[in-house]
């Protein structure tokens, strides 16, 4: 048994009632979901191991993550920890505007989602970051499935990135190829580092990679306000997604709006939670380098974090 679940089980009924009563107004589940990146999965189980040291019930779903915020706004699943602006805002706002989803504020974390290479691609494609030289390099990008057009490594498909679209609309000269995981995106990473061969793919931070593989961004043309629905305003006229993404983008807290009627006391808790760019990069690394499960990723953290947590829940 963990340290975790000793704690749980070790609490006596005096402790739960100073501490924690007026918090469990429901036995209902408060219903986390899950994705399919390591930091999301990780942080999810922290936030549930949080509630249920508040005494609260928690499940975890596995939910597409742009479905997701549809089954929040509709209380299917209960909250969601990281709304990527780059990747999901789109959906997020969508569903604000029908109602029933609510913003539980702003993690500290700074995000950007993009084009990236690792540092010794610039030394096979000059004039990098520069999306323009990058295009001008793209038959060294190629793949026996893209020839002679470069290959861009993809997310998976329901990140919903619109590579296809910016390259169309800048006239580039690759295709997009999409991984089916975050983690098959770090094996071919890792597989080109090794024989130095030219990669570009997608990757984000806050992200533990960027502590193993030094490396760059690609600078697309500015992100700008109506880049992905007005096609009259970027260097492309005629087309949308003429940009890059945000370079500083927002992660956000959703959360049903019927959470905080249902648990006041976790939603009071869920708007102070907040992590930093270092606290996620920790919580991926604890999967995707040391190897935990996220459960055990979960506890280990909160094992090492407590003077982090525990005010959140007081």
């Amino acid at each position: 048994m963990t340290m975790l679940k000793r704690t749980v089980l070790g609490l006596t009924a005096a402790a739960l009632a100073g501490a924690g009563a007026l918090a469990v107004e429901s036995d209902d589940p408060i219903i986390i979901p899950t994705h399919n990146w390591s930091s999301q999965i990780v942080m999810s189980h922290v936030v549930g191991g949080i509630f249920e040291e508040m005494g609260y019930t928690v499940d975890y779903v596995s939910t597409d993550s742009q479905a997701v915020y549809e089954a929040v706004r509709l209380g299917d699943v209960t909250l969601e920890m990281e709304v990527w602006e780059g990747a999901f805002g789109v959906a997020f706002e969508e569903a604000l505007a029908k109602g029933g989803i609510v913003d539980v504020g702003d993690h500290p974390a700074v995000t950007r989602e993009e084009w990236w290479y690792p540092a010794y691609v610039a030394e096979i494609c000059p004039g990098l970051p520069d999306w323009q030289a990058l295009n001008a390099c793209a038959e060294k990008f190629a793949a026996p499935e893209t020839a002679p057009k470069g290959r861009f490594l993809g997310g998976p498909v329901d990140w919903l990135k619109h590579d296809a679209e910016r390259i169309e609309a800048l006239g580039m000269d690759f295709v997009v190829v999409n991984a089916g995981s975050a983690a098959a995106l770090w094996a071919e990473l890792s597989a080109a580092e090794k024989r130095q061969q030219p990669i570009v793919l997608f990757n984000w931070t806050p992200n533990f990679i960027e502590a193993l593989y030094p490396g760059a961004f690609v600078e697309f043309p500015a992100y700008f306000e109506g880049c992905k629905d007005d096609p009259s305003k970027g260097p492309n006229p005629d087309m949308t997604y003429d940009c890059g993404n945000p370079a500083d983008g927002y992660l956000k807290k959703a959360a049903w709006d019927g959470m905080e009627a249902k648990w006041p006391g976790a939603f009071a808790a869920l708007k102070k939670i907040e992590f930093t760019n270092a606290q996620i990069a920790e919580m991926a690394k604890l999967v995707d380098v040391d190897e935990l499960e996220p459960d055990e990723a979960a506890e280990a953290w909160m094992e090492e974090n407590e003077a982090v947590w525990r005010p959140w829940t007081e």
